[in-house]
């Protein structure tokens, strides 16, 4: 199954954009998956099990941190593929 998963991180301390940054670079470096950011969040499509075996681990990796906060949105479908609704 694929899916589509939006993710918000917010690493609350002063210099919260390299944490960031790093993240995404982290999400980045995986073929399994397709990841496109906005201003507003990142959203990650692929295979059920391979979003969220590398979600999870990159999760974690950022939760090394003190207070990151993240908020997920999951889809049971990939958002890329589904044909417009507003034509």
């Amino acid at each position: 199954m694929r899916i589509s998963i939006e993710i918000s991180y917010y690493p609350l301390r002063e210099e919260f954009i390299p944490a960031i940054l790093d993240f995404l670079d982290r999400l980045g470096s995986y073929d399994d998956i397709e990841v496109q950011t906005n201003g507003m969040s990142t959203q990650v499509f692929g295979q059920y099990d391979d979003v969220m075996s590398i979600i999870t681990k990159e999760i974690k990796e950022s939760m090394s941190l003190p207070y990151s906060v993240f908020v997920l949105k999951l889809v049971n479908n990939d958002l890329q593929i589904l044909p417009s609704t507003h034509e």
